[in-house]
Order: C-alpha cells, then sequence, then structure tokens
C-alpha cells in the first residue's frame, strides 16, 4: 500500500468501511464511475482508459511523493471491495481547510446514497480534523442533486453559500451550493 508524507495513519475506519490511499487496482472502477455521473462532475468529457492510466502514473502517483500534495485521495471500502473514492481536493495547507470530493459505485447511489455518504463523511473526517488538524472542509456542489443537501446538513455540515447561476449546464446557468463543517463543528464569525 502507497502512503502519503503527511500523514501518520494511512487506514481509516468506520463500521465496516475503510479508507485508504488510491490503489491503481481501483483506476478503472472509478473511471467507469465518473463516466456514468459526468452530470454532477467538473468533468468536460468521458474520460478514457488511456486518460485514466495518465491521471494515475503522472498525477496520482507523484501525491505520495509530496509532503504537501494539492489532494489526498482513497479508495473507500466496504468489507475490503471498492465502492467508491474521493478525499481532500484544493487543499489550501496555508489556511488549513480543502473541498471533500466523493463518487460511489452508480449502481449503490439509488437506495445507499445517503449510507454511503455518511460513512465516507465520518472516515474524511478523520483524516482532515484528526489526523492533519484542518480548521474546515467544504463540498462545492452544482445545484443537480437535491438528496445531497439534506444528508449532509445531517451529518452536521452547514450551508454556507450559494453561488446563484455560477455554472453554465444543458442550456443553462445553475447555482452552485457550499456546505461547510469547522473542526470544533461551530462556525466562527
Amino acid at each position: 500500500m502507497r502512503a502519503y508524507k503527511c500523514l501518520k495513519n494511512q487506514r481509516f475506519e468506520y463500521n465496516e468501511f475503510t479508507l485508504i490511499p488510491l490503489r491503481d487496482e481501483d483506476q478503472f472502477s472509478i473511471m467507469q464511475w465518473r463516466n456514468e455521473q459526468i452530470y454532477h462532475l467538473r468533468q468536460a468529457k468521458p474520460l478514457t482508459e488511456a486518460d485514466q492510466k495518465n491521471y494515475f502514473d503522472n498525477v496520482v502517483s507523484k501525491l505520495f511523493e509530496q509532503e504537501k500534495p494539492s489532494q489526498l485521495l482513497f479508495s473507500f471500502l466496504k468489507n475490503g471491495e471498492c465502492i467508491g473514492y474521493g478525499g481532500l481536493v484544493h487543499i489550501n495547507w496555508i489556511d488549513r481547510n480543502a473541498e471533500i470530493s466523493f463518487i460511489m459505485e452508480t449502481a449503490l447511489e439509488k437506495d445507499f446514497f445517503e449510507y454511503h455518504w455518511s460513512s465516507y463523511l465520518s472516515l474524511i473526517q478523520q483524516v482532515a480534523f484528526s489526523e492533519i488538524n484542518f480548521h474546515k472542509i467544504f463540498t462545492y456542489a452544482f445545484d443537480l442533486r437535491p438528496h445531497l443537501y439534506p444528508m449532509l446538513l445531517k451529518n452536521g455540515f452547514t450551508e454556507e453559500a450559494r453561488l446563484k447561476e455560477h455554472c453554465y449546464f444543458e442550456g443553462k446557468f445553475i447555482d452552485v451550493l457550499i456546505h461547510t463543517k469547522y473542526a470544533d463543528s461551530s462556525p466562527k464569525s
């Protein structure tokens, strides 16, 4: 298993779930899920196997060599099987904050969306708040997934901002919602 230099612990557990540094063996499942869910991702076109291999070889592999990488990406396992991936992206090491990224196996979204998202959030908070002592984490989401926002609120996040008509999607401008959680769970004014 690869290891991030900035993390003392490389394995995080919650119930039957485990978060470990992103594995090469999961890259083509991730590619498939990203292509199936492209509508809500900041991804311009479907990925090819060559695109994904290039990304893993030239971006992901270098993250493990850096003291303070711009992102920490993980394989999300349920009972040892990869069912999703995500991490902390757009990391700001000076201000100690990062955006949360997460995508799960497409087939699980319909019946297990909230359960898997909530479990993932428990794990990524261990990384962000307990392991690397970040001040806050946040989501940046196109206003396309109404089932996402109540789940974030149930998990202690607050809607911090709504960027009106911030993105152009399928011929119209849509909002972007930002939900935030602070290390001490109480926003500072």
